[in-house]
Formats: C-alpha cells, sequence, structure tokens
C-alpha cells in the first residue's frame, strides 16, 4: 500500500498534501519494485524512461571502467531519487550503474508522464516538476563537491576535504559517513589499503578519532 504521508515528506513531493499525491501518481505511470541487497536496479547501457524513488532502503551509484575499476559517485538513502537525467533523455545509455546497497523498495515513475500534462493531473505536475528540476540541480552540485574532493594529489587531502565537507552538511564535527571503508576508497578514488593507513597516520596525528564509518574531528584548526 501506498504510503502518501512518506511521499508527501520527501523533496520530490514538496508542496504536495498526501491526498493530492493520491491523486497526482493515479494519473501518473507509477509502479513498485522490491530488491534484495546487491540487486542490480540499473545496469550501464541501458535506456530508461523512469526515475526511482527510494522508498525503503538505499542504492548505489557506481561506474565501472573497461577494466573493471569502481568508482562510486553516490550513496543515495530513503526518499532520494535516481536516474531521472537519464529518464528525460531516454536515447541516452546511463553510464553508471544502480545497485540497491540493502534490501530496497524503489517508486518508478515514468518522466514521459510528468513532461507531458493531462487535465487530471497538470495543477499537482507542475509542481512535481518544479521540485524535479530542484534536485537536479542539487545532485549536480553534489556532483561538483566529488570533483572538488577527489582533485587533491595527496590521499589526506582528499580526505580532508570530504571530512571537511561532512561537518557542513552535519553542521558538528561528530558525525557518520554513509560509505564503509571500501566505498570510501572507491568515492575519493584511491587504494583501499592506502586509504586506511592514512586514516591511521590522521588519528595519530590527533586529526580525528575513527569508528568504522564514525567520525569526530578533533583538532578544526588543522582542517
Amino acid at each position: 500500500m501506498m504510503n502518501y504521508l512518506f511521499l508527501s515528506k520527501t523533496l520530490l513531493f514538496n508542496g504536495l498534501n498526501p491526498k493530492e499525491i493520491e491523486i497526482l501518481l493515479s494519473n501518473l505511470k507509477v509502479n513498485i519494485k522490491q530488491y534484495n541487497k546487491k540487486d542490480m536496479i540499473y545496469k550501464a547501457g541501458d535506456k530508461v524512461n523512469s526515475l526511482g524513488l527510494i522508498l525503503s532502503g538505499s542504492v548505489l551509484i557506481q561506474h565501472y571502467d573497461f577494466w573493471g575499476n569502481t568508482n562510486i559517485l553516490d550513496n543515495l538513502s530513503k526518499g532520494n531519487i535516481f536516474a531521472e537525467t537519464y529518464a528525460c533523455l531516454p536515447n541516452e545509455p546511463i553510464m553508471v550503474n544502480v545497485i540497491a546497497n540493502e534490501d530496497s523498495e524503489i517508486l518508478f515513475i515514468n518522466i514521459n508522464n510528468i513532461l507531458n500534462p493531462s487535465p487530471a493531473s497538470d495543477l499537482y505536475r507542475q509542481t512535481l516538476l518544479n521540485n524535479l528540476i530542484l534536485l537536479t540541480a542539487k545532485k549536480n552540485l553534489n556532483l561538483s563537491q566529488k570533483i572538488f574532493h577527489t582533485s587533491a594529489k595527496s590521499i589526506r587531502n582528499r580526505v580532508l576535504s570530504y571530512l571537511s565537507h561532512q561537518t557542513l552538511i552535519n553542521q558538528k564535527r561528530e558525525f557518520l559517513i554513509p560509505f564503509n571503508r571500501q566505498q570510501l576508497s572507491e568515492y575519493l578514488n584511491v587504494d583501499r589499503s592506502a586509504l586506511s593507513n592514512e586514516i591511521s597516520k590522521m588519528e595519530k596525528d590527533g586529526l580525528i578519532k575513527v569508528n568504522k564509518n564514525h567520525f569526530i574531528l578533533l583538532d578544526e584548526s588543522q582542517i
């Protein structure tokens, strides 16, 4: 059963109440699918026409090159959307893999029914379209931030850049990051062992305290 109250709290449906969302979705081509952890939702090369909204669980956005090297672009949690850009360009093959990071439930919305109004849903569709534009802009900003993190030459500076950004997001120096160590190494484009060694050195240098994906930044002046 669709949880319209939850949907009203997501950024995609911001400004719409549960009843309005129910009316809107009844006029859009939507479906819900269940995925187990590590299931492939979209694979590179697929042509898609629907964006996905995560109802439960989380998904990884990954890029693989010809030699099998992995680069994590994002980790998206409940309430976030994915594949919206490619859905708007149905003839453009998706360049990434979208993988369930845990057991997940996904709501798929055909983008054509958002872009092409129908009399029954046009009023609410415009709100949905405005939200979609804002979310796309936010994702472009997140991608720019990743480029900024990975532009540093040293592993330490990449880690410092990423952790500094996390303090801005969380508004405090103690936080959980959405990646395990392997995923963080892929996100920052560094070797996992080298990353672990550098994080250990940063602990010894009194910069941070770490317990798995829980970080505390200790010396703000050196960040």
